[in-house]
């Protein structure tokens, strides 16, 4: 008896081929008959889940997308539930690598997200879903942030302002761990990327205690 294919898996395939082929060849190779030769599959077989390249790719970002925020949300909970300061910056430091390129894993969703995202900026196709995933990410790294500063101020105060420049100081703190550790893994390296996001959090903690 022929073995059913479960088609949110084989889609799921195929995503990681996609990013394979980013990470290795750049987005402009991932096409529907280079995607499938590297998931091993006929050229129908992809066809019969995406009608076209940008359908795959919308696709794929999405994916991408949803496998980062389900870490960083998962992890979230950590942060929620920390007993003490030393465990809150500990599963802060545990949320924010989920983020970035630690193992291979994560490498191949932060190369994709990044050449999805950087992609968005000339094919409309995949815009929304650069402008859904950013504010996703943002919203998760803004709790982080108000319970580091111990701060729920609403936006046009002064508090509430507070928030969004801190918040935007570690977005782009992290998006430029990314981007070295994708471009010069021999320098920043896993160990380099902590030992960054732990001063970043050591001086949000100063930042608290200078205000009390």
């Amino acid at each position: 008896m022929p073995k059913v294919v479960d088609a949110a898996e084989r889609r799921q395939e195929i995503v990681g081929a996609v990013c394979r082929i980013i990470a290795t060849d750049g987005l402009e190779r991932a096409s529907l008959r280079e995607v499938a030769e590297e998931a091993g599959l006929a050229v129908g077989s992809v066809r019969h889940y995406f009608d076209s390249s940008d359908d795959l790719l919308a696709f794929s970002f999405a994916a991408v997308s949803d496998r980062i925020l389900g870490r960083l949300n998962a992890a979230l909970t950590g942060v929620g539930t920390a007993a003490d300061e030393a465990g809150q910056d500990g599963a802060v430091l545990t949320l924010l690598g989920e983020f970035l390129p630690l193992d291979e894993e994560r490498a191949l969703d932060a190369c994709a997200w990044l050449a999805f995202r950087n992609a968005a900026r000339i094919r409309p196709f995949l815009a929304a879903e650069a402008d859904r995933s950013h504010r996703a990410v943002a919203a998760v790294v803004g709790q982080v942030v108000s319970r580091l500063l111990h701060a729920d101020g609403a936006p046009g105060t002064p508090a509430g302002a507070e928030l969004v420049t801190a918040a935007e100081h570690l977005l782009a703190t992290l998006d430029g761990l990314v981007m070295h550790a994708l471009l010069q893994p021999g320098w920043m390296s896993p160990e380099m990327c902590r030992d960054v996001l732990e001063a970043h959090v050591a001086g949000l903690r100063r930042r608290v205690g200078a205000s009390h």
